[in-house]
């Protein structure tokens, strides 16, 4: 199979070179975003339990109240 086969894949490898400095920084570098990302989904999956149940004060209320674990 031929890369021209595959335009979605062209397409990455072109993006990739285009900013390769930020692609090996993100491969070399200790920085992690694991904390940041758990906290986002954390949040995310409160808001799809109340989904149709409450407002966004309750929900405020409950993300803040969960903030300190």
């Amino acid at each position: 199979m031929q890369v021209e086969e595959l335009p979605g894949l062209r397409s990455f490898a072109t993006g990739l070179e285009k900013d390769w400095d930020a692609v090996v920084q993100g491969l070399t570098s200790h920085w992690n975003s694991g904390p940041v990302e758990g906290r986002v989904n954390h949040i995310k999956m409160a808001k799809r339990q109340m989904f149709g149940r409450a407002k966004l004060p309750l929900l405020r209320k409950r993300v803040l109240l969960t903030a300190t674990r």
